[in-house]
């Protein structure tokens, strides 16, 4: 497997990333989005979620396809970038038809970034602008890093960020990943800046130091980030054809590469989930063979994305917390 042309989610013929955010309210929306209607599912593994619309995304649900996904800061008022996105895709004339209506299919998760020193005193809720934004500035390159739902996101060492990845499979296939990095757990080997996605990086996308030193035997952690200014949402996809079930499968599998890259990861005080896409515009040849190693290069995709959140973040006034790539620190 080697990256795509990009090294990005876009890799993946026909999809898009939209991306905004408010510097002041340090905080912004993600949006994956395409021409027409992708087969979506969701996986969550963490024990405090914030969604909107994943029960519909179960294999025995009447929607099998959706119009975007959408990953956003500001805990539940950030769910409100959902009705953005939706009210901008209703009126290009997008969404399932219902008689003479057009109804947007618009999932999407949240972080929380409520306490990153922002300022969240808004008098009306900015997040479904923010959506309708990020909407329609979807193209195939977007910025990493301190964008999107991950402007204002924390880890818990080093800031956070907007990460994303791609492989190409010996089948031709391509999967990507895209995630914003807003952990409870390190993205980093203990006081080293080694990360733990390290045996996975690719061409040196994320510094190149190599896996960390044996780390030596540790008690059991706690949780040193302040609780609730937590959670990992990502989606993983591909060009393959798939059913809501294979998909779902392959986001279970993608939850492997959180847990490489975020130790500790899915924990009760993270909302970590992973959304997978996939467009249908090739056929698998070999479906065991195919599914299986989706799986693994979705989860590979993952660890590698969230290593490229916060190695690509970059320092703002008023941070809460240093960048990996620091004054003097840049390898």
């Amino acid at each position: 497997m080697r990256p795509g042309p990009r090294n990005l989610i876009t890799d993946v013929d026909g999809l898009r990333v939209g991306q905004s955010q408010d510097s002041a309210l340090r905080s912004g929306v993600t949006v994956l989005t395409a021409d027409r209607p992708f087969t979506a599912a969701v996986h969550v593994m963490g024990g405090a979620p914030g969604t909107r619309e994943t029960d519909l995304l179960a294999p025995d649900r009447l929607v099998q396809q959706v119009d975007a996904l959408v990953l956003s800061g500001g805990s539940a008022f950030g769910l409100d970038a959902c009705s953005g996105v939706a009210d901008a895709l209703r009126l290009m004339g997008r969404g399932f038809a219902v008689g003479d209506q057009r109804v947007p299919i618009v999932p999407g998760a949240i972080l929380f970034d409520l306490l990153n020193g922002g300022d969240k005193a808004w008098s009306r809720n900015p997040y479904a602008a923010l959506g309708a934004a990020a909407l329609h500035a979807a193209a195939a390159d977007f910025a990493l890093g301190t964008a999107g739902a991950g402007y204002g996101a924390t880890t818990q060492n080093w800031k956070g960020g907007i990460g994303s990845a791609s492989a190409v499979l010996p089948s031709g296939l391509t999967v990507g990943a895209l995630v914003a990095v807003n952990a409870l757990g390190s993205a980093t080997a203990g006081d080293s800046r080694h990360f733990w996605a390290a045996p996975w990086e690719e061409d040196d996308e994320f510094g190149g130091l190599g896996p960390a030193p044996r780390q030596p035997p540790q008690e059991a952690p706690l949780p040193r980030k302040r609780t609730g200014l937590s959670t990992t949402i990502a989606i993983v996809a591909t060009d393959a054809a798939l059913t809501q079930a294979q998909a779902q499968r392959m986001a279970i599998a993608a939850h492997d590469g959180m847990a490489r890259a975020l130790l500790p990861s899915h924990t009760p005080l993270d909302g970590d989930l992973v959304f997978a896409a996939a467009t249908g515009a090739r056929v698998l040849t070999d479906p065991l063979t195919d599914s299986f190693q989706l799986g693994h290069a979705a989860t590979t995709c993952l660890a590698r994305a969230i290593a490229r959140a916060v190695y690509l973040a970059t320092p703002q006034p008023g941070d809460v917390q240093p960048v990996w790539r620091g004054h003097g620190q840049t390898p």
